[in-house]
């Protein structure tokens, strides 16, 4: 499945979105090597290993253009870190405290090649804490990576926040971990030939069902996100959901009237 490092929900219904409309998703697949063909397109043979079945090869032949989407490495290698203090963790991500703190007074590093969240309003977030941390007098003023929301412009988009179902688990306990689900097709789509749902998580913790989730796929799903993250960051419950008066008839009704 795609996006495998996302809640359940989020990846199998992002997979079968994809396959919806008419995406060829190769699963269990790596790409072994790419090589040109007589023609001048691309070769690609891959591998692909099925649990419960023996590895086997095959060549997409012909390929008109491949995109290269594997993740990033940071590109710390070439700075001689080492001969200055700054360590640096196997994968090349410099070494930070929660105050962008490397192991040598006096730098500090942000972004991306510290490995926490890699997005650009977090880079941007966390600078400007440094700043103010070592311009304005701010000692305390550091960034807090903890229930990060973010967007997946698929389609339809994507919102996540917080804890998945599985992660939630691992650390609250099977037993104090509540879970809401949802499943429906927006009134846009009412007079569509083709039905694109929406789907949404809640995952709730301990007795008084804190949320520390929320992840959802369906138009507009990008727009509600913003403002249940604030919610969040902010310790709702569930019941502060429950208690919050719907607006309908719109998609994002359903985080609030969940049963």
């Amino acid at each position: 499945q795609v996006l495998r490092t996302f809640d359940s929900l989020i990846s199998s219904n992002c997979t079968q979105e994809l396959e919806n409309t008419g995406v060829d998703v190769w699963k269990h697949t790596q790409v072994k090597k790419v090589t040109k063909s007589p023609c001048g397109l691309l070769d690609v043979t891959v591998t692909s290993v099925v649990p419960g079945h023996k590895p086997t090869e095959e060549v997409i032949r012909d390929v008109d253009c491949l995109l290269w989407a594997v993740g990033r490495q940071p590109s710390s290698e070439g700075l001689c870190l080492d001969q200055v203090g700054v360590q640096v963790d196997p994968k090349g991500h410099v070494v930070v405290d929660e105050y962008q703190n490397t192991t040598r007074r006096g730098i500090y590093a942000v972004g991306d090649v510290c490995g926490r969240a890699l997005l650009t309003p977090v880079a941007i977030a966390a600078g400007r804490k440094l700043a103010h941390r070592l311009f304005e007098g701010k000692q305390d003023s550091r960034l807090d990576y903890e229930n990060i929301p973010t967007v997946v412009f698929s389609h339809p988009p994507i919102g996540t926040v917080g804890l998945t179902e599985e992660e939630a688990m691992a650390i609250h306990g099977k037993d104090n971990v509540k879970i809401y689900n949802t499943s429906f097709t927006p009134l846009y789509h009412a007079v569509t030939q083709r039905k694109v749902k929406c789907v949404m998580k809640l995952v709730c913790a301990g007795k008084e069902e804190k949320v520390v989730g929320l992840h959802m796929q369906g138009l507009g799903c990008d727009e509600i996100l913003q403002g249940f993250a604030v919610a969040i960051k902010m310790g709702a419950t569930k019941a502060d959901l429950d208690n919050t008066v719907a607006i309908h008839p719109t998609s994002a009704e359903e985080l609030v009237t969940l049963r």
